[in-house]
């Protein structure tokens, strides 16, 4: 399967590698502290309400570390939100990946997961409830911006409607995904109903693209 095939690739490379010098560590730890912190206050206060500066108290590095890292204030925005992302794609990728034969209950439990852990995860419920009120510029982040948000759920939904959909073209497999992400993340922003009803109706009406 290919969500396990992804976790062992992973595994190995995290269990094979030598130890990083003192140098690199350094970095990636502070990398983390300073990702950490800008996730915290994002959930106290909104993304609108963060800067580097606090960023770097909070982290207890330099601000000049900061900029260096992340270039400016967007760098670090994306760069949460990539991490954020990855960890959350990867639930919706063995939610797809459970060895269940009808698509249908598979696509279902993975747009069931997307708006049931968005509530779960702080920060992202963070972002989507200040964005329900107009008001979190990190929202584009997770919505509008191609690279990597929004191509890496689509590169995932496509690559698993192309295993279970082989006869269909590959244009009618990438339209089939991209109105799977782009309606699902429209309604993460705008519920209209259940997430159990709407992960229903959302994967019923997007496989009847491939019938």
């Amino acid at each position: 399967m290919a969500a396990e095939r992804h976790r062992i690739e992973v595994a190995t490379l995290a269990g094979g590698s030598e130890p990083d010098p003192p140098r690199v560590a350094w970095r990636k730890q502070m990398r983390q502290r300073v990702l950490d912190a800008a996730g915290d206050l994002t959930c106290e206060a909104g993304w609108d309400q963060v800067s580097l500066s606090a960023v770097a108290a909070r982290a207890e590095v330099s601000r000049p570390s900061v900029y260096k890292e992340f270039g400016n204030r967007a760098g670090l925005g994306r760069a949460l939100v990539v991490r954020e992302t990855q960890q959350f794609l990867a639930g919706v990728a063995d939610a797809l990946y459970p060895g269940v034969p009808d698509s249908h209950a598979c696509l279902r439990a993975a747009i069931l997961y997307v708006l049931q852990e968005a509530d779960n995860q702080p920060l992202i419920r963070a972002v989507i409830t200040a964005a329900r009120k107009g008001s979190d510029s990190l929202l584009p982040y997770l919505t509008a911006r191609a690279d990597p948000i929004f191509d890496a759920g689509q590169t995932l939904v496509q690559g698993w409607l192309a295993t279970r959909y082989p006869q269909q073209h590959t244009e009618s497999v990438r339209m089939a995904a991209d109105v799977i992400v782009r309606m699902t993340i429209s309604h993460l922003i705008l519920p209209a109903d259940e997430p159990h009803l709407t992960a229903q109706r959302l994967a019923a009406a997007a496989l009847k693209l491939l019938q």
